[in-house]
């Protein structure tokens, strides 16, 4: 079966296998105990690998939060702001294309008497910064804008945005979850000071399930921005977020975006080709019945959203099934018509026949000849 759902989830690399194997079995100590060998080794091997995602982020290694995965690294995010200095101002600005960790927090917190503008998107999912900056004349607490799209890959101007909360001095996070590994970030570059949160998961970038970060950024004094733990308890990860770290994934996830860094330009490269040949394959094919929903630049490479006319997707992805895996939009709402979809204008109609392609850099041009036999 040719595996191209990896938007929801990637295999996880040799290399990071291995890595991970020793602190399952032999080297299984606590890094927050003292002292002894194991305990050492453990904590010496964590701090390597928050050196290692540091790198591939762009940032320092003690702004590195390791967590369960971007769900808890937003939530965690979001809640600890909004705690920590809700008193003062009750309105944060999203989108409407934000993963439901997201969306669903801000749907909580309008509960507890916040005030969340949900931003509109074009065509392709992204905001206008017009209407963003027009909104900041009022600056709000929080804002929150992922940085690529998980169902049709389009990218946020986040440099952009960026500097609009800098001017403003407001607090802004992203959920980087699908951009990592794929596309090049570095919020040590110049313009993206203004990004002070950030959030990813390690099995976006062929690490293993299970582990996430939340990047809390330090202010110009250098000290760590301030927000209530979600998780209260031994203090681990700086007060941030107390519990057990599970080294084996924290070793897991630094392998993975080390091999993600080192090799994220032929990556890149490789993803683009690959998708431009299964676009022409699927045009070739299918030309008269299909539409892409996505733009053909400033995109994750590797995810094409495609409108089969007239096909209901369900039905299509259980026919591939034996072959191709694929999908119809994000793992996390699969039971309900696509948000995001919705959000850039389809009908039902056109949700309902849509499906998600989404490639990785081990597959081969050759492999993708499938859908000729089809």
């Amino acid at each position: 079966m040719l595996y191209l759902d990896n938007s929801a989830t990637t295999q996880i690399l040799p290399a990071v296998k291995e890595a991970m194997l020793p602190y399952l079995l032999e080297e299984f100590g606590n890094p927050s105990s003292k002292y002894y060998s194991l305990a050492e080794k453990a904590s010496k091997a964590v701090k390597e690998a928050r050196e290692q995602v540091s790198r591939l982020i762009g940032c320092n290694a003690d702004e590195v939060i390791f967590t369960s995965g971007a769900t808890e690294s937003n939530n965690m995010i979001i809640k600890g702001i909004v705690d920590f200095y809700g008193d003062s101002n009750k309105h944060i600005i999203t989108s409407k294309t934000e993963h439901p960790s997201v969306l669903e927090t801000c749907r909580y917190l309008e509960q507890k008497g916040f005030r969340v503008t949900y931003l509109d998107v074009d065509r392709y999912g992204r905001i206008d910064l017009v209407q963003l900056a027009n909104i900041l004349e009022t600056p709000p607490l929080l804002v929150s804008i992922m940085w690529g799209n998980n169902e049709i890959g389009s990218l946020n101007q986040i440099k952009e945005i960026s500097k609009l909360c800098v001017e403003k001095d407001v607090f802004f996070h992203t959920d980087a979850t699908q951009v990592i590994g794929k596309v090049p970030v570095d919020l040590n570059q110049e313009g993206f000071e203004g990004v002070q949160f950030l959030s990813c998961s390690a099995h976006k970038f062929h690490g293993p399930k299970g582990i996430g970060v939340a990047v809390i950024k330090k202010d110009e004094l250098g000290l760590r921005q301030k927000i209530t733990p979600l998780l209260h308890g031994g203090g681990q990860e700086y007060d941030y977020r107390s519990g057990t770290l599970p080294v084996h994934n924290i070793v897991g996830m630094g392998k993975a975006a080390e091999l993600a860094f080192f090799n994220l330009y032929n990556n890149v490269e490789k993803l683009k080709t690959l998708e431009s040949y299964l676009q022409d394959i699927l045009l070739d094919k299918f030309g008269e019945v299909i539409q892409f929903n996505h733009d053909s630049t400033d995109k994750i490479p590797g995810i094409l959203s495609v409108q089969f006319q007239g096909v209901n997707n369900e039905t299509l992805i259980k026919t591939l099934s034996p072959i191709v895996a694929v999908s119809t939009g994000s793992a996390c709402s699969s039971t309900k018509p696509s948000h995001v979809l919705q959000a850039i204008g389809l009908s039902m109609e056109e949700i309902r026949s849509t499906i998600r392609f989404s490639l990785s850099h081990l597959i081969d041009k050759t492999d993708l000849d499938i859908f000729d036999r089809l």
